[in-house]
């Protein structure tokens, strides 16, 4: 007799739905079994990056190398019977698959040989790596023109008394190299190593600025084969130049200017900036331009001539005075964001060159601003109004950086939640009592504090993009990415003011501090870190807040693990301007099935360097925490959709064998 289930009408017409992909007790059975094994293997390996700042060539080296995850199971595998020159060759052609294999083709005398055993060792390891995956995963992720082959390869077990298994493997293999397929088999192969490795990669913000190839690494994030993204302040601040905001154009040009960065502007985005050179040269040729002196790194300072350190410096200017007055505009705008004492044009004394700050006043370094109207401060020139409209048509119609943002949208948020952890680049802005810090900034945003404001900062941040061009909305939309760039304890910038103004025109290095969110004292508590994490709704030994933004100071000592182990920090100088001050380049980290990892980079020798002498980036692992038993798919966010889905199925079987739903057996 069949048992008695009854279902509410809505939920029986849901399963009706389902049994047009499972028509029967056989396949939901099946399926059942299916999802059930796969919440019993070991979850996949999470990977960790902030604050990469457009250095392209050492995050393309840690991404290719996994933080040292490739040469963890390089060593595993071969560490006893392989040389550590061997192994260090091996590596270095895993990551760099088609440098690497044209210098062993110059150098080796038999390469026939040379690939037979090459071979062996990276099908062995992709075994290695793709042991904790299912079948069918592993033969997703495989190139599609040698998924038949790689699978043969991997899952053809043989012991020495096996002839025929043996034969078959290295009969598969001679034919390769016969066919003269072998340099192309032998790169699929290390690219499947890499994507295997790893199983997803969090960028925790701060992509673009300072470095050359910000938009190098954005075409092989688009690339990469499952990745999230939280925005950093200097990611928002490319948005919303795309977006259309004149005044984050201005700001985007300012800070590449300052720092002699333009490259990742005229060739990566095919911006042009002759209009901006033009303007500079005619209304800031006899300018007083010491306060504006490009940086030069040093290792350009042969390249650079002093005509282009004056055109550049007058470049600097001139879009310098544009970006306040545009910021003021802005401020002026929307006064509900409380910015008013950041309004400092209309404060400037020219008599006496002094400017007034916060009740007091201070001598100016440079009061000459030819484009400056002292009775309305804030208001563009014609020419200034023509030339910054250009710039940003450019930056709107350049379809590289559009493809980019695009991308920045879809994957990326002001946080996330992934696996039990709390992912974000700046802070959760907090009052300094510990409480969280509460918003009203307009624009429908009265008292909101952590969670709830983060979730309207997101919606309010998207409207920039795409809500309809010259709409209020669009334009509310790009005020508040302006905000969340530079406005008053932000949850990306952090900080009560920034001090551009001060920094280029006031010699008292005491205006020019940006006094840090209380956040940044308080997240050395553990219940502080914890009450963050209750507040997104995460409880438990192993849920952590994963930051990014502010530098560890790890030469004087600063730990990147805060909270008793409840916050790790990751940005530890991944930019070589940075790397002065926190004495490493960067930190990473490392979440499996076993623990955290946490790998503190040093800096890199550059790639050249890396595949002519198998140079990795050193590095030094800390286990900060360890799993009290291996954390299995079950344990995940995937777990747990999986579970629902496994829950639907035993309805549906339930559905099936109470006949209110009829099997089909049809095909």
């Amino acid at each position: 007799m069949k048992p008695t289930v009854t279902f509410p009408p809505e939920r029986l017409e849901y399963l009706r739905l389902l049994a047009r992909h499972y028509p029967n007790v056989q396949a939901a059975c099946t399926e059942i079994i299916n999802l059930r094994a796969i919440q019993n293997l070991p979850k996949g390996t999470e990977h960790f990056l902030s604050d990469v700042h457009g250095e392209y060539e050492a995050f393309q080296h840690i991404l290719n190398s996994a933080s040292g995850v490739v040469r963890v199971k390089i060593d595993e595998l071969l560490g006893s019977t392989v040389p550590r020159s061997d192994r260090d060759q091996l590596a270095t052609l895993i990551y760099y698959p088609e440098e690497k294999l044209e210098e062993i083709e110059r150098e080796c005398d038999d390469m026939r040989e040379w690939y037979r055993i090459t071979f062996h060792r990276l099908i062995d390891l992709c075994c290695l790596v793709s042991a904790k995956y299912t079948r069918s995963k592993v033969r997703k992720a495989m190139p599609p023109e040698y998924a038949y082959i790689i699978d043969e390869l991997i899952h053809t077990h043989y012991e020495k008394n096996e002839a025929d298994k043996r034969d078959y493997y290295e009969n598969i293999i001679n034919t390769i190299i016969d066919l003269d397929r072998a340099s192309n088999f032998l790169i699929q192969l290390c690219e499947l190593i890499k994507r295997l490795a790893v199983d997803h990669l969090h960028l925790v913000g701060d992509i673009f600025d300072r470095g050359p190839g910000a938009d190098v690494i954005m075409d092989s994030l688009m690339a990469y084969h499952s990745v999230d993204i939280q925005w950093g302040n200097h990611d928002i601040l490319w948005m919303g130049a795309a977006s259309g905001s004149r005044t984050l154009v201005a700001t985007v040009l300012a800070n590449s200017l300052r720092y002699n960065n333009l490259e990742v502007i005229e060739t990566g985005y095919g911006i042009s900036l002759r209009p901006l050179s033009v303007f500079a040269d005619e209304f800031y040729r006899k300018c007083d331009i010491s306060c504006f002196e490009v940086k030069i790194a040093k290792e350009d300072e042969d390249s650079v001539t002093d005509r282009d350190k004056l055109l550049c410096a007058r470049m600097h200017k001139a879009i310098s005075m544009i970006l306040f007055k545009l910021e003021g505009q802005k401020i002026r705008r929307n006064p509900a964001f409380g910015m008013d004492d950041r309004l400092l044009l209309d404060k400037i004394d020219y008599d006496s060159k002094t400017v007034s700050i916060g009740g007091a006043s201070y001598p100016m370094l440079d009061t000459d601003f030819p484009t400056v109207d002292p009775a309305d401060p804030y208001a563009l020139t014609p020419e200034e109004d023509t030339l910054i409209n250009t710039l940003t048509r450019s930056f709107r119609h350049s379809e590289k950086l559009q493809r980019h943002v695009r991308f920045l949208y879809s994957k990326g948020s002001l946080y996330r939640i992934y696996n039990g952890n709390l992912l974000f680049h700046g802070c959760i802005p907090m009052e300094e009592d510990g409480s969280l810090m509460e918003f009203s900034i307009g624009q429908g945003c009265d008292r909101l504090s952590g969670k709830a404001f983060l979730d309207y900062a997101d919606r309010v941040a998207r409207r920039a993009y795409y809500s309809k061009p010259a709409s209020p909305e669009r334009q509310q939309g790009m005020d508040f990415l302006w905000w969340l760039w530079a406005g008053r304890n932000s949850p990306i910038f952090g900080r009560d003011r920034m001090t551009t103004f001060e920094r280029r025109f006031i010699a008292d290095a005491a205006t020019h501090t940006e006094p840090k969110n209380a956040y940044y004292t308080l997240y050395n508590d553990p219940a502080v870190c914890e009450g963050i994490l209750k507040e997104f709704g995460l409880e438990g030994p192993h849920c952590h807040i994963i930051n990014g933004h502010v530098p560890v100071k790890s030469k004087k000592g600063e730990s990147p693990v805060k909270g008793g182990g409840r916050l790790v920090v990751i940005d530890g100088g991944f930019c070589k301007a940075y790397q002065k001050t926190t004495g490493i380049a960067g930190y990473t980290l490392i979440y499996n099935s076993a623990c955290f990892r946490l790998v503190a980079h040093e800096p890199f020798v550059g790639r050249a360097a890396a595949i002519r002498k198998n140079y990795d980036i050193a590095s030094t692992t800390q286990v900060f925490e360890r799993l009290e038993s291996r954390a299995m798919i079950l344990q995940t966010d995937i777990g747990r959709k999986l579970q629902g889905q496994i829950d639907e199925l035993v309805d549906l079987v339930a559905a099936f064998r109470s006949g209110a739903i009829v099997e089909s057996h049809k095909g």
